[in-house]
Parts: C-alpha cells; sequence; structure tokens
C-alpha cells in the first residue's frame, strides 16, 4: 500500500464531520510544496465558507519592534514575525496567550487560552490579561471543500493542538514534536528524512 493511501486512510478516521477550528494541521511527507513543507498549521476558521489557518512553525528574521513596537514586551520566544502562511502577505495576524475568555473587540477565543488578539489596539486598551503573542506575516487560506480534499488525499494530518503549540519557543522543532506525541503508524514519520533520498 502507497505512503499516500496509508495518510489519507489515517485522515478520514480522524476528520469526521467536525469544524477543525482548534486542530492543528500536520504536513504529510507527501506534500512537498515549499510553502507548506513540514509545516504545522493551526486551524482558526472552517466551515461551509472555507477554511483559514497559522503556519506555526516558519520564523522570519524580522524583530516584531518594527511591526508591533508597543507589544514587544508580550512577544514570544524567539520575539520575530513569523510566516503565517502565502495568502495575504503583509497583513498581520496575532496569536495570544491571555487569562479568561471573554471575546471583545480586541480578543477572540480559539480554543484554552489561545486566541486572535487585535493588536492595532495598544496593551492598556485591551481589557484580557495578555500573557504573551505572537505576530504572523499571512494565512493560509481554503476554498470550500478544498482542505477536506487535501486531507483525504493524504496532504495533510489532523491532529489535537495542545496550548504550547500555538506559541512554541522551539519552533523549528515543532513538526517532528507534534508527530512523536500521536499514536499508532502517524508517530512514526517524526523520523521520516528532510531528503527521502537519504532514507
Amino acid at each position: 500500500m502507497g505512503q499516500r493511501r496509508v495518510e489519507g486512510r489515517e485522515n478520514r478516521r480522524a476528520m469526521g464531520t467536525t469544524s477543525m477550528k482548534g486542530r492543528l494541521l500536520v504536513a504529510t511527507p507527501s506534500l512537498r510544496e515549499p510553502a507548506f513543507d513540514r509545516t504545522v498549521i493551526l486551524m482558526l476558521e472552517h466551515g461551509a465558507e472555507g477554511a483559514l489557518g497559522l503556519v506555526l512553525n516558519r520564523p522570519s528574521e524580522m524583530e516584531l519592534r518594527g511591526p508591533a513596537p508597543d507589544w514587544e514586551p508580550f512577544a514570544a520566544h524567539p520575539p520575530v514575525v513569523f510566516f503565517g502562511g502565502p495568502v495575504g502577505q503583509g497583513s498581520a495576524i496575532c496569536l495570544a496567550r491571555a487569562e479568561g475568555d471573554d471575546q471583545s473587540d480586541a480578543w477572540t477565543p480559539i480554543f484554552g487560552r489561545i486566541g486572535a488578539l487585535n493588536i492595532a489596539k495598544s496593551p492598556h486598551e485591551v481589557d484580557q490579561p495578555i500573557e504573551e503573542i505572537r505576530v504572523f506575516s499571512g494565512h493560509a487560506g481554503w476554498a470550500p471543500g478544498q482542505l477536506e480534499a487535501e486531507i483525504a488525499d493524504g496532504a495533510w494530518f489532523l491532529v489535537h493542538s495542545e496550548p504550547e503549540d500555538a506559541l512554541s519557543s522551539e519552533p523549528l522543532d515543532l513538526w517532528r514534536r507534534v508527530l512523536r506525541r500521536q499514536k499508532g503508524r502517524v508517530a512514526l514519520y517524526a523520523g521520516f528524512p528532510a531528503d527521502p533520498a537519504l532514507n
């Protein structure tokens, strides 16, 4: 049985019919598109109109003090802007860890204590006590049904997220770390070489 068929079968079991919001997409080794190779994506929205997520493991070299100087003291390590995906490059989306889960014009909960923060507002204008933030340039987006088709085709593993994933201090190791904690054959992919020719 080919690798893509195995991946697709695992994902059909995980997908079900519920929203993927708050879950992770982990690129399978068969997804070789440069923008998504070995990415881990946190799903922010998923429904009949399509899906939107943020790549969690692509830090850039741009320091946060450039686009959001007021929020620099709240920056999670590493304190740089992250590549959130190829759609809407130049537009910023901010994830944050905060106390409380009441939605406001500055704060939209996603799961647990992780939510989207409007950094156009200054820290003293936000009612939620913010602990850490991470700013992403751009996002990943899918038309209606597109993501479901990609998952069924074996491009992504759909797995549960953990609170530390969104603002991981070791983003470059996140792909392997998320795969390692899975059950069954999915965990084996954590050892897949970056260059399959070396296997």
